[in-house]
Order: C-alpha cells, then sequence, then structure tokens
C-alpha cells in the first residue's frame, strides 16, 4: 500500500478546498446553474462538514479541543431545550444547531489539517479570481437587475442586488446576497497586500492584476464593510511593519504601487459613477447612524453591549435555537425578510439560546478570538506576518460575526482555521503524521499476524 493512501490527510485537505469553492460558488448554483435546487443548496457544505468530523475522527485525527467539544454540548443541550421549552419546531432546531455542530469544528480541523503552505496556496487561488470577480461586480453594477448576470436565488429575475446609491445597487457577484463581495475581497485583500510585503512564489504581474480587481471592488461594491475590512488589513500590515523594520521599504514600494494604480483607474470614465455612488452611501449612512462613532459601535460591534442589557428579558433558556435565521423566520412564519429575535450576532445567542447558555457560547467564541490573536502578535516579533494579517481580519468574525448567515459561516469558518493553520509549527505536523502512520502500520500488522495464525 502506497504511502499516499495511507495518509488520511490528503483526502481532508481536498474536502476543505471543496469547502472553500462553495463558499465562492454556492450563490452561483442557487442563481445561475441549479436555481431549481436553490433550498436545498442552502446548507450545501453541510455534507462536506459532516464528512470532515467523521473522517478525522475516523482517522483518529479529530482535535482535542475543549473549546470544540464544550461548544457542542452547548449546542445539543440548547437544541433540546428549543424543542421542550422553546418553539419546538425540530427542522428549525436542526439548522440551527448545525452552525455549532457542523460548523463550528472545522476552524479545529481545518487548522490540524492544513499547512503554512497550504494557507498560501488557497490565496494565490483567490488571487486568480480576484480580477475575474472585479469584472463580475462592474457588469452588474451597470446592468439592470433582471439582467442574467443579476438574478437572485432560483433565477429571480428581480434581481439578487442591495440597496446602494444614486440609483444603483451593491453588486452579490457570485453569492447569494451582497455581504460575500464583501469578504471576499476583504479575504483577497490579505493576501495581496501580505505577498507586496513577503512575496512567496507569487508573481508580480498576478499581484498587480489583483490589486486592479481590489481597487476596483472599493467603489463597485458600495460596501462600506470591505471598506472596513480593507483598512484593517493595512493597519495590521503598518503594525508587523512597525515590528519589523526590514518590510519599511516594501510598504513604501507597495504605497508607491498602489496609488499610481488609483490614478490610473481614476482617469477611467467607467469608475466615476461607482465612486460618487461609493461617496453617497458613505456618508449618508454614516449620518443616519451617527457619525463613525455610531458606524463602529452599532455596525461593527453588532450590538453586543445592548445584547446583553437586553438579556433579562429574555427567556432563561431561550426561545428557541436555529429562530434567529432568516431560514427560521421562513419555517416559522413563512416571511423570510427580518429578524425574529435581533440582527446583531450576541442578540440571536441570547435570544435564541437564553442567559446562561447564549453567553457561554459568547465566551467561548471570545476565547478562542484571544487566544488566536496572542499568539499571533508573538509571531510578529519572529518575523511571520501572515497569522496577525489573518486574524485581524478574522476576529471580529469570531468575536461576533453574524453566523446564522451560511456565506458569512463559511467566510467566519474559513478564516478561523486558516490562522489557526498559519500558526501551527511545521515539526507538530511532521509528528502528528507520524503517529497516525505509526498507527496504521501497527494495525496492518497486527491484522497479518492474526491471519497468519488462523492460516
Amino acid at each position: 500500500m502506497s504511502k499516499a493512501s495511507n495518509n488520511p490527510y490528503r483526502a481532508l485537505k481536498q474536502a476543505i478546498w471543496a469547502y472553500f469553492l462553495l463558499i465562492l460558488f454556492e450563490g452561483a448554483l442557487r442563481k445561475w446553474v441549479l436555481p431549481q435546487l436553490a433550498d436545498p443548496l442552502l446548507v450545501v457544505r453541510d455534507p462536506i462538514a459532516i464528512f470532515l468530523i467523521g473522517y478525522s475522527w475516523y482517522k483518529g485525527v479529530l482535535p482535542n479541543s475543549l473549546m470544540m467539544y464544550g461548544m457542542m454540548a452547548l449546542t445539543v443541550a440548547a437544541g433540546v431545550a428549543a424543542l421542550t421549552l422553546g418553539h419546538g419546531n425540530l427542522t428549525v432546531a436542526i439548522y440551527g444547531a448545525r452552525i455549532f455542530l457542523l460548523h463550528f469544528p472545522l476552524i479545529f480541523i481545518i487548522g490540524t489539517i492544513f499547512t503554512r503552505e497550504d494557507v498560501l496556496k488557497i490565496g494565490k487561488v483567490t488571487l486568480w479570481i480576484t480580477l475575474p470577480m472585479a469584472i463580475l461586480i462592474v457588469s452588474q453594477f451597470y446592468s439592470p437587475q433582471s439582467a442574467f448576470v443579476n438574478w437572485g436565488v432560483g433565477g429571480n429575475e428581480e434581481g439578487a442586488g442591495f440597496s446602494g446609491a444614486n440609483g444603483f445597487m451593491r453588486p452579490p457577484a457570485t453569492f447569494s446576497f451582497t455581504n460575500g463581495t464583501a469578504h471576499f475581497f476583504g479575504f483577497a485583500g490579505i493576501f495581496c497586500i501580505y505577498h507586496w510585503l513577503k512575496t512567496e512564489k507569487v508573481s508580480k504581474l498576478l499581484l498587480i492584476a489583483a490589486s486592479v480587481g481590489i481597487l476596483i471592488a472599493i467603489p463597485f461594491s458600495i460596501s462600506r464593510t470591505l471598506t472596513f475590512m480593507l483598512g484593517l488589513t493595512v493597519a495590521s500590515a503598518l503594525v508587523a511593519v512597525w515590528r519589523n523594520p526590514e518590510y519599511i521599504k516594501k510598504i513604501l514600494l507597495t504605497g508607491v504601487a498602489m496609488t499610481l494604480l488609483v490614478m490610473l483607474l481614476s482617469n477611467t470614465e467607467f469608475l466615476g459613477p461607482a465612486t460618487d455612488a461609493f461617496l453617497t452611501r458613505f456618508t449618508s449612512a454614516s449620518e443616519v447612524e451617527g457619525g463613525m462613532q455610531g458606524t463602529f459601535v452599532d455596525r461593527f460591534l453588532g450590538g453586543m453591549y445592548d445584547a446583553v442589557l437586553a438579556s433579562p428579558n429574555a427567556p432563561f433558556f431561550g426561545l428557541g435555537i436555529g429562530m434567529g435565521t432568516n431560514a427560521g423566520n421562513q419555517l416559522l412564519t413563512g416571511d423570510s425578510t427580518g429578524f425574529l429575535i435581533s440582527e446583531g450576532e450576541w442578540g440571536r445567542l441570547i435570544g435564541e439560546m437564553g442567559l446562561l447558555l447564549g453567553i457561554t457560547a459568547i465566551l467561548i467564541r471570545t476565547t478562542l478570538a484571544v487566544k488566536i490573536g496572542l499568539k499571533s502578535i508573538k509571531r510578529i516579533s519572529e518575523g511571520d506576518i501572515l497569522p496577525w494579517m489573518l486574524f485581524t481580519s478574522s476576529f471580529v468574525g469570531i468575536l461576533q460575526g453574524q453566523w446564522a448567515q451560511p456565506t458569512n459561516l463559511g467566510f467566519n469558518v474559513l478564516m478561523a482555521g486558516l490562522t489557526l493553520a498559519a500558526l501551527k509549527r511545521q515539526e507538530i505536523l511532521y509528528r502528528v503524521l507520524k503517529r497516525v502512520e505509526k498507527q496504521e502500520t501497527e494495525t496492518r500488522e497486527t491484522g497479518l499476524h492474526e491471519t497468519s495464525l488462523h492460516a
């Protein structure tokens, strides 16, 4: 038997790649390829998650994480409470529970199975996709909502765009909803800036193409979330430079290159309407939310303080897990718009799971974010900036990302898992792999010995 066939990581890595690609193209399947299967495709990544958990356990490489098992036990308790004391709908409870039973463990599985090289491969593929994705959102921006590129989930010809500014809609790219656009280009921005600072087998031509794609996406996405995410990435790069002065020259060259690209793009006629729409939305939305302070506190911190403050009004065991999701809303009321509990993640968790279980789930996610953050900061001083740059864009998602939405869930799980993988030392993976191979060798030898005895 070949060494490759004994390696459980091969199949698991392939499954993680499938999970990643389905995050990017699940919406395209639901809108354009298989619109008649739009509803079941909503959970198309769930079978992959089940395989990753089951096969990892079968091969003895399932991470032994207290946070992972604690969250899973917490979810089972919340599911029982939902059926006995809450909404009582089994389908809604299962849909809500899958977030922590199936997808949360993938953070630790990705962190165990993937190596740093795998993380960089994911990043390189993302960079290749960036410019074509930017061209797609430009097409969506200037096309009517009835155009094929703007069709919504299930082939809805009313369009998948969301309210923007100046009569233009926010384009969803290949995703079911416009949040995917912000997540994708924010994700691409991490690897783009990282490779400008520390090139690792990525051509300058690819970096320039990806940079153009990201700069185009900023105004055409009409997304403040994307601006915030890219701002965090730039800030993390500046911190890395401050701790590692050898990067100063590269970040100056990167800044000059980006400035030149912006100047070239700003002289193109097609960029004007997008820039005006972006500035109009940014200004008007900030005024409504009370300026930068209101935008940061209410939008990016997700109303965390309000969620905890209002928690005494929620039932002790909550209204039932899954009730705060859009799918749960649809199943319970027949209406997928609006929120039965809370748009903010902390408010949803406490509303669904109650004060005790909800706050415990929040504490687990907070602990995970802090633990990853401290390790990432330590690695900066060693000259390794990749975990830090991944963490600065993933910590908000770990802490209070709206995991009830499938695209948000997918990107947040992937980002957290890749951060853990980037933190991992290669020698640890080597020891784990050798241990698995030794166990399988001993099992085969035991089987051959027993066969010879019977013979």
